[in-house]
């Protein structure tokens, strides 16, 4: 039987804020937001939807949200990874129960597993949890990189469906095809990326800037799918500057500032995340309104 598959533009969904908390009425206008835009999936909970600051109680009622304004019109994919076996067992568990079309788990980050840790990890739990498993690759972030023969083995099981590279290392990356074939969805983990992995096989993004730019991200994407890529070039080259305005800062700094500033959200953040400096406030103003994403008036 085939595998599940994810592709197009998967948004990693900002979690809003307000006053301290999880503003929950914003985050169904998200997701709405998104599907009105054709959006091809949602990932609430991951890196950019701040995560590591989230209670166990918060992560859970996100989750929950998310897929109850989905209403099954847009798959939901939780992020559920965790440094800690037993609590992203736990989270994956919750994302099952709740009604999440997948989950996305993060390479466990501090505690630097080996290769065949890796794999005992991710395989615990794709056997303990009946649910689409989307490995996520990004060693800038865990202090670990998968690598492309660890991704093979754990190709070969049925509930692990794709993995999201953000290793930057296109070489890498082609490694991944080139040994898991059409075992494994292969997605870009940054959006600067997204059209180079596509052109060897990958089928899409877990994308930051779709947070702001949601109808472009997807037309390049389904451009690529289709095999149009003179339109997917050229979407690629105009989102190129708006996708590094994303990372002027920490992941997801800019793009809750960006989405601030179109009044989408409000610009709140947990500490050890905190507001933009000043240069770089103006620097993502200039960018945003060079899309035609911003007016004048609105940029600080």
């Amino acid at each position: 039987m085939a595998k599940k598959s994810f592709q197009g533009s998967i948004v990693a969904l900002v979690t809003p804020f307000r006053d301290g908390r999880v503003d929950e009425g914003k985050l169904t206008e998200l997701v709405e937001f998104h599907v009105k835009n054709g959006t091809d999936a949602i990932v609430p909970c991951g890196t950019t939807g701040e995560s590591p600051t989230l209670s166990h109680e918060e992560h859970k009622r996100v989750v929950e949200v998310v897929i109850e304004a989905a209403a099954r019109r847009i798959p939901v994919i939780a992020g559920t990874g965790s440094n800690s076996f037993a609590e992203a067992l736990e989270l994956t568990k919750h994302a099952k129960k709740a009604g999440a079309d997948g989950a996305l788990m993060v390479v466990p980050y501090y505690n630097k597993p080996t290769q065949k840790g890796l794999i005992q990890h991710f395989k615990g739990i794709a056997e303990a949890v009946d649910i689409p498993i989307i490995l996520y690759n990004i060693p800038g972030r865990t202090g670990v990189n998968m690598l492309p023969e660890t991704v093979a083995q754990l190709a070969e099981i049925p509930n692990i469906v794709g993995i999201k590279e953000a290793t930057g290392n296109l070489e890498q990356m082609t490694q991944d095809a080139i040994l898991c074939g059409d075992k494994l969805t292969l997605l870009s983990g940054d959006d600067t990326l997204t059209l180079p992995l596509m052109a060897i096989g990958g089928k899409g993004v877990i994308s930051v800037v779709a947070n702001v730019a949601p109808r472009d991200v997807v037309e390049m994407t389904h451009a690529a799918l289709n095999g149009d890529w003179k339109r997917a070039q050229e979407l690629h080259l105009r989102l190129f500057p708006l996708s590094q305005a994303m990372f002027y800062e920490t992941n997801p700094i800019p793009v809750k500032t960006a989405m601030a500033m179109m009044g989408m959200i409000q610009e709140e953040f947990r500490l050890p995340l905190c507001s933009m400096t000043e240069a770089n406030r103006k620097r993502l103003a200039e960018a945003l309104k060079g899309y035609g994403l911003l007016k004048e008036e609105r940029c600080c």
